[in-house]
């Protein structure tokens, strides 16, 4: 058995296997599979966290602003 990182991808019978994802189905079925693993947030509980992560962003930027605007004036009231 080989590495996750290992180059080598010979089998027990000396031929060149294909990729994991080939012997499985293909990329294309692995994802599916893999998207049916996945819990979906409710149209509620999506709403609230955008509504959550849009007030934490206008937040952040007028905080942002606010600190740009006080160090623009301090530096104007310096450097007359």
């Amino acid at each position: 058995m080989t590495s996750p990182i290992s180059e080598d991808t010979t089998t027990t019978d000396g031929s060149k296997a294909a990729a994991d994802s080939t012997k499985s189905g293909g990329f294309l079925a692995d994802t599916v599979d893999e998207l049916k693993l996945v819990v979906w947030p409710s149209r509620q509980q999506l709403f609230s966290e955008s509504i959550a992560v849009i007030l934490m962003v206008s937040l952040s930027a007028a905080t942002i602003a606010a600190v740009s605007r006080f160090f623009g004036w301090a530096s104007s009231q310096v450097f007359r």
